[in-house]
């Protein structure tokens, strides 16, 4: 009989630590391996984490609400068949220098400790760790470094868990305001006295709303927004699309829809724009070498989430269907990893979708630029052709190309979303997929 550790799993790349939401099994059950067995949240995903191994869940040892860090063992699994000769045979092997007789206990709780510490040490301005969901519950909710410091942690050395913040706003806060931070939090976060009649009805903002809400709200603090607008044709997409959506489904099982081939065309304009690729450190443009393109996705609550499609220009429009068909419908159902959400360096919005015709969007930090799509719709069109000018109807739609006027000027911006619409427009109606 082997037991196995099963630890915290790296979830993105900047990403140190998530709260444990639900457990799924309880302690006793038998499970499958990468059978669902948990529910975890990170400042950027919620998402189910599965099993390492088959077996009985035999201790759960982080309980729901608590954190648990990235390599830290959160359960044990039991296994009667498998032997393993390492029974942490599950948990990342540490880099640091270390001899032979150290075992793998102590060299992961060695590793964890080092995590913690590289934090602290890029905080300098205190000397409490603070996880990343704990601050972005104090940033959504006003509450300063200061507020923060008095708050009494329950976790290991006093640390303040998302339980222990969120007692500390039920039971009244006891504000602590130096006259600078009265000063900064009143110009960044103006507020509104709001009252509630009596038919009105409160409905509490989940914590994906109160995300989107912050991170909006920095976007439009830190860019210089600026919107420019294109008109495209692309009466040949919607004929070929129309020639070629029920060969797809048949062979390939999957839907056509414009999205990818919007998508492409969006790649093919940042290879001759790169500086459209670009995001801003202090006074540094980094220009970014892959092309990650960002798609929003609604989902069924009427929030939004975007998940990444990496390389883009590096897929076929055959590869961008089913990449763009598997992150949606995955997106929807909360299946997304955190990595999948991560990276992007360009977004596209499909507003379309909803009947918009066009839109002002916000740009995503730390990119710089963001491209929403608006409707198809049938218009009366002068069309020239060798013989003159003539009337006909035509497929139309709306680009709007939001940019940060900090470092893409107007010239790059207008140009970047002209050429996009080109591209549709030129679109080779003989093409196959």
């Amino acid at each position: 009989m082997a037991t196995f550790e099963m630890v915290m799993p790296r979830m993105g790349e900047s990403i140190m630590e998530g709260t444990i939401l639900k457990w799924l099994k309880e302690e006793g059950d038998y499970i499958e391996q990468d059978e669902s067995v948990l529910e975890v949240a990170t400042d950027k995903v919620d998402t189910e984490v599965p099993a390492t191994h088959s077996g009985k869940l035999k201790k759960i040892l982080i309980q729901e609400g608590e954190i648990a860090e990235v390599g830290k063992a959160i359960a044990i699994i039991e296994n009667e068949q498998e032997t393993s000769t390492d029974n942490n045979s599950s948990t990342p092997t540490d880099t640091s220098p270390s001899s032979n007789d150290i075992n793998a206990n102590q060299s992961k709780t060695i590793s964890a400790e080092e995590s913690a510490a590289s934090v602290q040490a890029t905080k300098p301005e205190s000397e409490r760790f603070y996880s990343p969901l704990v601050k972005n519950i104090a940033k959504e909710e006003g509450i300063s470094l200061e507020e923060l410091e008095q708050i009494e942690g329950s976790g290991k050395e006093g640390r303040v868990t998302k339980k222990d913040i969120l007692q500390y706003i039920k039971s009244g806060r006891k504000p602590v305001v130096s006259a600078s931070t009265s000063t900064l939090s009143s110009s960044k976060t103006p507020s509104v006295q709001v009252t509630a009649n009596q038919n009105d009805e409160i409905i509490e903002m989940d914590r994906m709303r109160k995300m989107i809400s912050t991170r909006m709200l920095e976007s439009k603090e830190i860019s210089a927004h600026v919107t420019s607008f294109v008109e495209a044709d692309v009466t040949n997409i919607v004929n070929w699309r129309n020639q070629h959506k029920n060969k797809v489904k048949e062979r390939e099982g999957e839907a056509l829809t414009f999205t990818p081939i919007f998508i492409e065309a969006i790649a093919q304009a940042i290879k001759e724009f790169p500086m459209i690729n670009v995001s801003v450190d202090g006074d540094k443009i980094i220009k970014r070498k892959n092309i990650n393109i960002g798609m929003a996705v609604a989902l069924n609550n009427g929030n939004l989430i975007v998940p990444v499609i990496k390389n883009a220009d590096q897929l076929s429009l055959l590869g961008l269907t089913k990449k763009v068909n598997d992150l949606a419908i995955r997106a929807r159902d909360s299946k997304l990893s955190a990595d999948e959400l991560s990276e992007g360096t360009y977004t596209v919005s499909n507003i379309g979708s909803f009947g918009n015709v066009m839109g002002t969007p916000i740009i995503m930090q730390p990119q710089v630029a963001i491209l929403a799509l608006g409707a198809i719709t049938k218009k009366v069109s002068v069309i020239e052709t060798p013989a003159g000018d003539t009337i006909g109807i035509r497929h139309k739609m709306y680009l709007s190309h939001s940019y940060d006027h900090r470092v893409v000027d107007g010239a790059l911006g207008g140009m970047f979303v002209k050429k996009v619409a080109d591209i549709l427009e030129s679109f080779d109606i003989k093409r196959t997929i």
